[in-house]
């Protein structure tokens, strides 16, 4: 089977700089495309964090100017990954977020500092680096949505084939019109069959339009973005691309997210003992302050807290969360009125409800752990990555029917028990409270709940079918 190289442009990738799922999806493909016989280098930006990790580096080209600058590209390692670093000070050298300042705004020179990313992808895949001539340039989200346009309009001889990677519609990347020569782009990339989107320039856009692939995070997702409803202004370009556009769900790492050897448990457990789970519990009621009992059924929150999470609508539920004999658990950080309303919600239900804001990816593990069910209430969602942890660690899942979320996991129907299935609760968007109440039944047989635990953890969460999938792309790609 021939070998095939594949350069993956992305915004941020774990472990070196995370703000999202994205970088997750970036840092862990990699080892699980190696097993199908694809070799991934990383193209990502020099931020400080990813500069300081960076090990055995070698120039392999550089720029006197570069979109405001000096620039170079620089090969090594980091964090156990091949990465090829866009080292430009002017662009990338500041503190904290990859994306916003310290006020909290973007970064106002964001179009820029990701055009050059996408047009260094776009050299790379021509060959100025001479060790390394990728057949498929990948590039995931909005930040590396130029690439295929600065290879169709910047003339590219025999250039390689691109995949785009769509892992939320909802950040597409637009800037104004007037920035397009700032872009390195020419009058003919402002179109229909280009960049232009309403009137703007839209990063996202143009890679949809362009790409010779398209993917994104979930088979359902796939057919969500395809509607008015769920395709942000952009569901009539991807029915017409329809035919290129492909749904792959999102694994994680294993080696990561493994309750067999997380030394971020107090105990290991595996689905044929979960008996440590309970002191697991006890860990997580401590850490928010909730009563130290293994009676109530502990929920847990793991997000980002804004409005497509659905988390207002679990905040609407909290009486009813409370009558059930629940208790919450949230970590998470965001818009400013949930913050403020789970806040206060701990401080109204003492021993109830607890609320840690900001992320902690330490906590996190330990509530996976320890948490007998995690609640996703998203309005859209295009994989998840919380509920596939879930299921791992035996935390059963329930989910909006939405996005991913559908297509990860089993609701515990009655029809589902009887036949030995199940791994969590799915609803409807807008029915989180009798989902609440249909969690509340089910942990009241805990010889059933045992049971759908199990089948969480027997169910398939990893890489692998994925990377196979990935990998059937490419060489398709290839062939064709």
């Amino acid at each position: 089977m021939r070998p095939v190289s594949v350069l993956a442009v992305a915004a941020e990738v774990f472990p070196l700089v995370k703000t999202g799922g994205l970088a997750d999806v970036v840092g862990a493909l990699p080892a699980a495309l190696a097993a199908e016989g694809v070799a991934t280098t990383i193209l990502v930006p020099g931020y400080p964090a990813v500069l300081q990790a960076l090990s055995g580096a070698a120039h392999v080209f550089g720029w006197r100017q570069f979109f405001g600058g000096s620039a170079g590209l620089l090969r090594g390692q980091a964090g156990g990954l091949d990465v090829l670093v866009l080292d430009a000070p002017h662009l990338y050298d500041r503190p904290g977020n990859p994306y916003v300042g310290p006020d909290g705004r973007d970064w106002p020179d964001n179009a820029r500092r990701f055009a050059a990313l996408a047009k260094a992808a776009a050299l790379v895949g021509q060959g100025v680096a001479a060790d390394l001539l990728p057949d498929i340039l990948h590039c995931h989200d909005w930040q590396a949505g130029l690439v295929p346009a600065y290879l169709k309009f910047g003339g590219a001889v025999r250039p390689p084939a691109t995949v785009l990677t769509v892992h939320n519609i909802a950040f597409q990347g637009l800037f104004p019109a007037s920035l397009l020569g700032a872009l390195e782009l020419p009058d003919a990339a402002f179109g229909i069959d280009g960049v232009e989107f309403y009137g703007m320039i839209g990063f996202l856009k143009a890679g949809l339009a362009l790409a010779d692939r398209i993917t994104t995070v979930s088979p359902t997702y796939a057919a969500e973005i395809q509607t008015p409803e769920h395709g942000m202004r952009l569901d009539g370009l991807l029915r017409s691309r329809g035919g290129i556009l492909h749904g792959i769900l999102n694994g994680i790492d294993e080696t990561v997210w493994n309750p067999a050897t997380d030394t971020l448990t107090p105990k290991k457990f595996s689905s044929a003992d979960l008996s440590p789970r309970a002191a697991n519990k006890r860990a997580v009621q401590e850490v928010f302050g909730l009563d130290i009992s293994p009676a109530p059924i502990l929920l847990g929150v793991i997000s980002r807290l804004t409005w497509q999470k659905g988390l207002d609508q679990l905040l609407d539920c909290l009486d009813d969360l409370v009558e059930l004999d629940m208790q919450l658990a949230v970590l998470g950080s965001g818009e400013d009125g949930l913050e403020s309303g789970f806040t206060a919600a701990a401080a109204a239900h003492p021993g109830r409800i607890g609320c840690v804001i900001g992320y902690d990816e330490a906590l996190a593990h330990r509530m996976q752990a320890g948490i007998d069910a995690l609640v996703v209430p998203s309005r859209f969602e295009p994989c998840g990555l919380t509920q596939l942890c879930a299921l791992r660690y035996g935390a059963l899942p329930v989910v909006a029917r939405v996005g991913g979320l559908a297509d990860t996991v089993v609701d515990a129907n009655e029809a589902a028990r009887a036949a030995g299935l199940g791994n969590g609760v799915q609803f409807t968007p807008g029915m989180l409270r009798s989902a609440l109440r249909r969690t509340a039944e089910l942990w009241r047989d805990q010889a059933a709940w045992r049971q759908l635990q199990v089948n969480a953890m027997a169910q398939d969460v990893s890489w692998r079918r994925p990377a196979a999938q990935y990998a059937a792309l490419y060489r398709g790609l290839l062939t064709n």
